[in-house]
């Protein structure tokens, strides 16, 4: 009888198992775009899309319309809605054998954000430049879509794991992307409509990771890559660790942290220490070629009135790794060399009178240190006492040079072929959009030459995927870093500037010059709101046929005449100028021999005339052609600037 009722439980918790599972394989699900807050695009047919068990019947109830479809075998459904105004905020309800709501749901334009970090960037990262921004940010009607770092080398795919929209109300807008912020705001108000960002961008990833498979089909040799990563074997064996030993050395000791009291306690006496200056290179201080970690110390007076209180602390930026000790603790630290070094320190670490700042710095290549034209400073409420000066440095490790051999590391997956529009871009291409922003270009500046033709298959691509036409292409040039050179020279960065405006060839597309809103020593200029309202000024030329001058002059042609060289314009706007009211500056000459110097130049009409009177037969002429143009300052009359050219490709 027990066996029996045992018997009996056991299938009855069976078919309820069964049950459960089938009511859970019919409950129908949602891509992760599709959720709380979306804004749809006004004005565009509308896919609405999902999954559910196949045959399943779906019925979406939206804007007091029906609209019906059934799911197919491999259990996709689809449904298409006609276009609507701007408006909102509406509800949807997604019926099957359950249902789902939809709320909050706003039509209005949904542009597609993407590059590298440049387009990542966060408000939050830029909030001492834009705390007012930020604090005033009460724009319900903006959202962003943040759609998070993900790759695959195999296929598209067609969901995203998480996501979720957000309003730029209050604290939720620090996540924004700075640029895409300032973009969808000037459009906001001037268009007064719904503004959607789907922001799908990944620092350090080159132009090919977000392209298709298709995109690149005549690129043969990343083809053979694409195929390649496909083999999921090979890219397993790429982090297989190898059976034979290396001679690799210990692990060093840093002596900063291996004594009894370690150099940042308050109650380590230091000895043996040297001066050296904050901000600068330890490299060009008397420390011959060093990788390692140094240690730099500083007692800085304070006054009372700073203390009691939260401070922040301003460390410029620090190559590459840093953490900071303020009397003894532990205040903040950074593991690359990119971010501004800004460090909240609570109320009970200060004190009146001496206290002790330690810095530990890490170095792996190349110039160590504090870079410089940085703010270095500690401030409280209306106190600021400056950072900068003499410290004192001592060396806790220098690397020894490994020359044991090598071990296979894998590949980074995201600067492979495909791998992040497989992950990032496919699963949106159906979701109907105004158009695209793209910033990127820095991954690729060690190959320029190949950018034009990858440029002009990204927006193929990206066009042929989402099916609306030719969409608008609206991009950034790269704007001006490195050191600066008073002679005139070659340059990667000028090269894929100039493949950047030759993919202006594909029909509605515009491009942001961005030349003077660079800084030397950052390649991630504070400046992102000039970059997102001049983004949305070449929107609304291009998506919105506004009758406006949205861009600065751009080379068209040039003659010689004499020993002269006449150089032309497009979007001359108003007239040619100068920012500064100076002689124009930048333009270099050549003859055959190609050797560059620097010319003379005026503006006569909306043309530009270069000469020189060393080159009495000029054959070329060459307008900020350098990582970092000095003074780039022919403008049009709408203030915008002229983007860097050649004549002698």
């Amino acid at each position: 009888m027990q066996a029996r009722l045992t018997t009996i439980v056991g299938l009855y918790l069976v078919s309820l198992l069964l049950i459960i599972t089938s009511i859970a394989q019919a409950q129908v699900r949602l891509p992760k775009l599709i959720s709380d807050g979306m804004v749809l695009q006004r004005d565009a047919t509308l896919k609405i899309w999902g999954w559910a068990t196949p045959g399943e019947r779906i019925t979406i109830r939206f804007n007091k319309n029906n609209y019906k479809t059934v799911t197919e075998a491999n259990g996709q459904w689809q449904v298409k809605l006609p276009p609507m105004p701007a408006g909102g905020p509406y509800s949807m309800d997604i019926v099957g054998n359950a249902q789902l709501t939809v709320k909050d749901i706003l039509v209005g334009d949904v542009w597609f954000c993407s590059g590298q970090s440049n387009m990542v960037h966060q408000l939050n990262i830029h909030d001492v430049t834009y705390a007012k921004e930020i604090r005033e940010a009460d724009f319900p009607q903006i959202r962003q879509f943040w759609i998070p770092t993900l790759t695959n080398l195999q296929s598209p795919q067609s969901d995203l794991p998480n996501g979720q929209w957000k309003s730029a109300v209050g604290e939720d807008v620090r996540p924004f992307s700075a640029v895409a912020y300032f973009f969808a705001k000037k459009l906001y108000d001037k268009y007064k409509v719904p503004i959607g960002i789907i922001n799908a961008s990944v620092g350090g990833t080159p132009i090919e990771a977000w392209t298709s498979e298709e995109g690149l089909r005549d690129f043969s040799d990343l083809n053979a890559t694409i195929e390649k990563n496909k083999d999921t074997t090979y890219i397993n064996s790429l982090t297989r660790k190898p059976t034979a030993p290396i001679n690799r050395p210990a692990p060093p000791v840093d002596f900063g942290m291996a004594g009894t009291a370690k150099w940042f306690d308050v109650a380590y006496v230091p000895k043996g220490w040297r001066p050296i200056n904050v901000p600068g290179y330890w490299e060009d201080q008397g420390i011959k070629d060093l990788n390692g970690v140094v240690w730099y110390r500083k007692e800085i007076d304070l006054p009372a009135s700073m203390t009691g209180k939260p401070a922040r602390v301003f460390l410029g930026r620090i190559v590459d790794a840093d953490e900071l000790y303020i009397n003894g603790k532990s205040v903040g630290k950074t593991t690359y060399m990119y971010p501004q070094r800004r460090y909240n320190v609570a109320a009970d670490v200060l004190k009146a009178g001496k206290n002790v700042f330690v810095v530990r710095v890490t170095n792996n290549g190349g110039k160590g240190g504090f870079v410089p034209d940085k703010p270095y400073c500690i401030f409280a409420d209306a106190d600021t006492v400056d950072l900068k000066g003499t410290w004192q440095y001592k060396v806790g490790i220098a690397y020894q040079p490994f020359a044991g051999g090598s071990q296979a590391g894998g590949i980074n997956a995201q600067n492979q072929p495909t791998a992040l529009y497989n992950a990032m871009v496919a699963p949106e291409i159906n979701y109907a959009i105004k158009g695209f922003c793209w910033y990127q270009g820095e991954s690729n500046a060690g190959k320029p030459q190949e950018y034009e033709k990858l440029q002009v298959a990204l927006i193929q691509d990206w066009r042929n995927h989402w099916k609306q036409g030719p969409l608008p292409f609206l991009s950034v040039q790269l704007p001006g870093f490195m050191d600066y050179n008073y002679q005139p020279t070659e340059s990667n960065w000028a090269v894929l500037r100039e493949a950047q405006r030759k993919a202006l060839s594909v029909p509605n597309t515009a491009m942001v010059v961005a030349i003077d809103l660079g800084e030397w020593n950052d390649i991630h200029p504070d400046n992102k709101k000039d970059v997102g309202e001049r983004l949305a000024l070449s929107a609304m030329k291009t998506a919105y046929k506004e009758n406006l001058v949205s861009s600065g002059p751009l080379y068209q042609s040039s003659a010689i005449d004499g020993n002269k060289i006449v150089v032309s314009f497009t979007n001359v706007g108003g007239g040619l100028i100068t920012k500064d009211g100076e002689e124009l500056g930048e333009f270099a000459i050549a003859g055959a021999d190609k050797k560059f110097i620097w010319a003379k130049a005026k503006i006569e009409g909306n043309n530009v005339v270069v000469w020189s009177d060393e080159v009495a037969t000029p054959q070329y002429v060459r307008y900020a052609w350098a990582d970092n143009p000095v003074n780039p300052n022919l403008y049009n009359k709408e203030g915008l600037p002229a983007s860097p050219f050649r004549t002698d490709q």
